[in-house]
Order: C-alpha cells, then sequence, then structure tokens
C-alpha cells in the first residue's frame, strides 16, 4: 500500500510543479524550463520515503520517459519544452532518473547516491542555466556547446556543495579534496555535453565517481 501511495503522491507533485510552471510563469520560457528541472530533482526524496524497492521506484520515471518524449514531437507541456527544441533534455532526464532507481534502490541498495546524483543534476545543472542567463560574464564554446563562466562556476560552485554534504554525512575521508575533483570533473563533463545530454551525463557520472571514492 505505501508504493501505491508513493506513486500517486509521485504523480500529484509533478503535476503540481507543472501546473505552477504552466500557469505562474507562462511568459518567461527559460524559467519555467528551468523551475521544473530543479524542483523535480525533490522527487527523489519521495521515492526514498515511499518505495522499497526498485520496480516500485522506477515506475514513475518510466512513465515520464513515455510522457516527455510525447511532449517533445507534440509540445505537449509548453511549460517545459523549448519553442526551438534543441535536443532531447527532458527525455534524458527521465531516462537518468530511471536508471539510477533501478541501480541504486536494486542494485546497490544505497538511494543516497541517487539523492546526490539527482540533486547535481537538477540544482547544479538546473541554477547553473539561470545564473548563466541572468548574469553577464564572457562566454565560450567548446565544440557544439556554447557556455558562461557565470553558468560553469554556479554549476561546480553548487556540485561542491551537494557532494560535500553527501560525503560529510556519509564519513567519507579526504572529503574535501575529493569533493573538489569530482566537482571540476562534472563541471568539465556539463560544458561539453550538447543537446541536453547533461541530464545523462552530468548526474550518471557524479553516481559512478561517487562509487569509486
Amino acid at each position: 500500500m505505501q508504493n501505491i501511495i508513493g506513486i500517486i503522491v509521485s504523480y500529484v507533485y509533478v503535476a503540481m510543479i507543472i501546473g505552477i510552471a504552466q500557469f505562474v510563469l507562462k511568459n518567461r520560457e527559460e524559467e519555467s524550463r528551468k523551475f521544473i528541472h530543479i524542483l523535480l530533482a525533490n522527487w527523489w526524496i519521495i521515492a526514498m520515503i515511499f518505495f522499497d524497492n526498485a520496480i516500485w521506484a522506477s515506475i514513475v520515471p518510466f512513465t515520464f520517459i513515455i510522457i516527455n518524449y510525447i511532449s517533445y514531437k507534440k509540445d505537449l507541456i509548453k511549460a517545459m519544452e523549448r519553442k526551438t527544441p534543441d535536443g532531447l533534455g527532458t527525455v534524458y532526464y527521465a531516462i537518468t532518473l530511471f536508471i539510477l532507481t533501478i541501480v541504486t534502490f536494486g542494485f546497490l541498495h544505497n538511494p543516497a547516491i541517487g539523492l546526490c546524483a539527482t540533486f547535481v543534476m537538477g540544482y547544479a545543472d538546473g541554477l547553473a542555466g539561470l545564473v548563466g542567463r541572468k548574469v553577464k560574464s564572457k562566454q565560450y564554446k567548446i565544440k557544439d556547446s556554447k557556455k558562461s563562466v557565470a553558468g560553469s562556476l554556479t554549476m561546480l560552485l553548487v556540485t561542491f556543495i551537494i557532494l560535500s554534504l553527501y560525503m560529510i554525512i556519509t564519513k567519507v575521508p579526504f572529503w574535501p579534496i575529493k569533493s573538489i575533483v569530482i566537482s571540476l570533473i562534472i563541471t568539465v563533463l556539463e560544458a561539453v555535453s550538447i543537446k541536453g545530454t547533461d541530464n545523462l551525463t552530468v548526474p550518471l557520472a557524479t553516481c559512478v565517481l561517487l562509487l569509486l571514492i
């Protein structure tokens, strides 16, 4: 019963976020997208509270792989789609959540790693995008990826904070050095990822690197 409640709470939470973005931020395309991008990461907390295995935990992100792809093709959920599509970023987001639930709830039996990776994808990447557009700073281009110094510094700082909190709570030795190194790797990875693929590379790499420390 708890798992069923978790699914209901999950859908209500996601619908609430999309609804707020759709009606409150309807004329602010980028802010709307980032609002959803950031707050959807909090779904992982719901997952940790309600779901007791990988199968139940993966149901919600699996359904959103389908929903997000349909939305991408048909411009169904306007609050999370760019007027000029530049990749399957929203679909990759759901795919990543699906993979992380299977791996961390299932094989690893450690959803806290998934929480950390999801927060890096949601908060660090999301805030980097917002700051990068709002704060004037030097821009640079790596291959087809155009970034800003302000955005990359935000990515680095927020990632470091998230990783540090995780490592302090889980009592990882030499956490300051490890947090800095991983944060730098993830920031570079985000900078070179194009067309929304950072929603795959950033969280999955975070998960792998946390397993290696």
